[in-house]
């Protein structure tokens, strides 16, 4: 057993715990383990050889096992906003949405909206719409009771290439 390869491996568990300090990425942190594996692997008289398995080995099962649970709770409080209460309802086009000259708006709960065609036809003014999805501060619209992929009828070719 080689001193120096003991320090190495407590030095880079530092080093990824101070880094997912700054990146708080749930990834690094695993690595920080791996390499606390490798220092007891390195205790208990393995070459570095047998301590970079154990590094790589208990790395990636702690990845595996625990990242997926980590993500799932701490994504969980995802906050709706109040522009979410706009998706299935209608409102009324008052100015035709086209998605080729990048105009629409859409007036739905008593907001004027910038809207795109979620399906890619045209929707003229005066006529309803469905909004499927929000973009930033886009609602995506479509025909009542049509579905997204249907009446692509006004897009480019370059756009359906895309």
């Amino acid at each position: 057993m080689d001193t120096i390869e003991l320090v190495i491996w407590l030095v880079l568990a530092v080093i990824l715990a101070l880094a997912e300090t700054m990146f708080v990425s749930l990834w690094v942190i695993w690595f920080s383990f791996g390499a606390l594996a490798a220092v007891v692997a390195g205790l208990l008289g393995a070459e570095f050889w047998l301590q970079c398995v154990v590094f790589l080995a208990v790395s990636a099962a702690l990845i595996a096992v625990t990242r997926p649970l980590a993500k799932k709770y701490v994504n969980a409080r995802r906050e709706g906003t109040n522009a979410d209460r706009n998706i299935g309802q209608t409102g009324m086009v008052t100015e035709t949405v086209d998605n080729v000259l990048g105009t629409g708006t859409v007036h739905v709960l008593g907001k004027d909206w910038t809207a795109r065609s979620d399906t890619g036809c045209v929707i003229e003014r005066g006529e309803k719409a469905e909004v499927a999805r929000i973009e930033g501060v886009k609602l995506f619209v479509r025909p009542p009771g049509s579905r997204a992929g249907e009446g692509k009828d006004n897009q480019t070719e370059s756009e359906e290439s895309a």
